[in-house]
C-alpha cells in the first residue's frame, strides 16, 4: 500500500494524538512538541507540587524534633516524607486520646477555656462546626453540582450545594431554599453564599470533582455524559449558506414549496 500511516503518540487517559500523513517536517515537529506536553505537564506538576507539600511539612517538622531523631544523624542523605509520617502518626494519637474519657475531659475543659476569650471563640466555634459538617459522613455539604440563573436571567453559573436554608432565612420566605457556594474562576476558594429557591436549581448529574475540573478550568475540561472529563470541541459556527440549505430540506421534507 502506498498510503503512509498516521502516526500516534500517547496523551493523557489513554486518548491518542494521530499525527496527520500530509504534514511537513516542521508541523510534525511541532504536533510530537505539543503531544510531549499533554503527556508529561500534568505528572511533572503534580510530582512538583507533592514534593513542595512534602518538604514544607518536613521543615517545619524537623525543627521541633531533637537531633537524634532525624535521618541525617544516621544517614548520608535526607530521608523525605519523615515529617508527614509524623504529623499522621501525631494526629492518629490525638484522636484516640480523644475517644477516651480522660480526653473527652480534657477537650471538654479547653473548649470551656476558649469559650471565655472573646476574639478566640468566635473563630473557634465558627472553624469547629464548618469542619464538623463537612466531614460528617450523612452531610449534604458539597455533595450536589448544580446550576442556578446567576446574575440574571438566562446566564447559567455552577455552583455547589452546601445545605439547607435554616431559622430565619426560610421563615421569612415562601419558597423553600438551599444554600449554594458560588465558585469563582480559577480560584474556586473564593465566592459567593446565594440562597436560591430549591424549585430554581437544575442538579447536574456529575461528581465534586468533575464540578471543581470544570471551574478551575474556566470551562475547557468539561464533563461527558459517560463520567469522562476530557476537553471538548467547540461545535462548528453555522454559516448563512448552510442555514439556506436546512430551510430548503425543511420545506421538501414538509411538502412546501422553497423560499429563494
Amino acid at each position: 500500500m502506498s498510503a503512509q500511516k498516521n502516526r500516534h503518540t500517547g496523551s493523557p487517559r489513554g486518548r491518542p494524538v494521530i499525527i496527520g500523513p500530509h504534514l511537513s517536517w516542521g508541523a510534525r515537529l511541532r504536533a510530537y512538541f505539543l503531544a510531549g506536553i499533554l503527556v508529561t505537564a500534568p505528572l511533572s506538576i503534580t510530582l512538583y507540587l507533592a514534593w513542595l507539600f512534602i518538604n514544607f511539612i518536613d521543615n517545619r517538622v524537623a525543627s521541633l524534633l531533637p537531633e537524634r531523631f532525624h535521618p541525617e544523624t544516621y544517614l548520608p542523605f535526607g530521608v523525605p516524607g519523615i515529617g508527614v509520617l509524623v504529623v499522621v502518626l501525631f494526629l492518629i494519637l490525638i484522636g484516640w486520646m480523644a475517644a477516651g474519657y480522660m480526653g473527652r475531659m480534657m477537650l471538654r475543659s479547653s473548649e470551656n477555656i476558649l469559650a471565655r476569650i472573646p476574639a478566640v471563640r468566635t473563630i473557634y466555634g465558627a472553624v469547629k462546626q464548618i469542619l464538623e459538617t463537612v466531614l460528617a459522613k450523612q452531610s449534604s455539604a458539597f455533595r450536589e453540582v448544580v446550576l442556578i440563573e446567576y446574575p440574571r436571567r438566562g446566564i447559567w453559573a455552577v455552583g455547589f450545594i452546601t445545605g439547607t436554608s435554616q431559622a430565619q432565612i426560610q421563615e421569612l420566605t415562601d419558597d423553600s431554599m438551599v444554600n449554594i457556594f458560588l465558585p469563582t474562576t480559577p480560584n474556586p476558594t473564593s465566592g459567593f453564599l446565594l440562597f436560591v429557591p430549591n424549585r430554581d436549581v437544575i442538579r447536574l448529574n456529575i461528581s465534586i470533582e468533575e464540578g471543581i475540573k470544570l471551574v478551575v478550568s474556566a470551562g475547557i475540561v468539561v464533563p461527558s455524559q459517560a463520567g469522562d472529563t476530557a476537553p471538548q470541541p467547540l461545535p462548528a459556527p453555522v454559516t448563512p449558506a448552510a442555514k439556506t440549505r436546512g430551510r430548503r430540506v425543511a420545506a421538501r421534507a414538509a411538502g412546501q414549496p422553497e423560499r429563494r
